[in-house]
């Protein structure tokens, strides 16, 4: 079976519940970002030389999946037994341990050093995009508040993750100063 249908060619796509929809509609936009925070990820695993790390954005990928799924209608039950409260903990968690090791902040830090570290910034700003995507679709349909939160935090520990790969690779971080 081949991977076109020629049913999108209007501008239309099927979702779950069997109804056609906009490709521009709030729900597919919001999806299509989870979707491309999730290939992005797959890229910074690509790059990824630490171990610890790699499980972690593996966990990611699996965490959007679920997001995804749930976005898209076909994740009914699921959400909540991975995405919840707890889940979200466990973020704020891991940013707690990674910033204990980092300098404190006193200065904006501008995106790059290593090449893992400037994608975990590229992923950082597209999981930024998808939370606002999904933040724009609970004002037109219900969304649940756990995957605004796990994605607020998602960004947070992304931040966190690039400037740890930045220390453990003894790669300065270039500040901004408002100069």
């Amino acid at each position: 079976m081949p991977i076109y249908t020629r049913r999108g060619d209007k501008g239309e796509t099927g979702s779950l519940n069997s109804k056609r929809v906009r490709k521009d509609d709030p729900g597919i936009e919001a999806l299509g970002q989870v979707d491309e925070l999730n290939a992005l990820l797959g890229v910074a695993i690509a790059f990824s030389e630490d171990e610890q790390h790699t499980r972690a954005l593996k966990e990611f990928q699996k965490d959007l999946f679920v997001i995804g799924a749930e976005l898209s209608g076909a994740g009914k039950g699921r959400l909540s037994r991975r995405i919840n409260p707890a889940r979200v903990s466990e973020l704020e968690r891991e940013i707690d341990k990674m910033e204990a090791q980092l300098s404190a902040l006193h200065h904006f830090i501008l995106p790059g050093g290593s090449k893992t570290a400037s994608l975990l910034h590229l992923c950082r700003t597209v999981c930024r995009r998808a939370e606002r995507a999904v933040v724009a679709l609970s004002g037109k349909q219900k969304a649940d508040p756990q995957v605004i939160a796990y994605l607020n935090r998602l960004g947070d520990l992304l931040f966190v993750m690039a400037r740890e790969v930045n220390r453990k690779k003894r790669v300065e971080e270039a500040q901004w100063q408002g100069r």
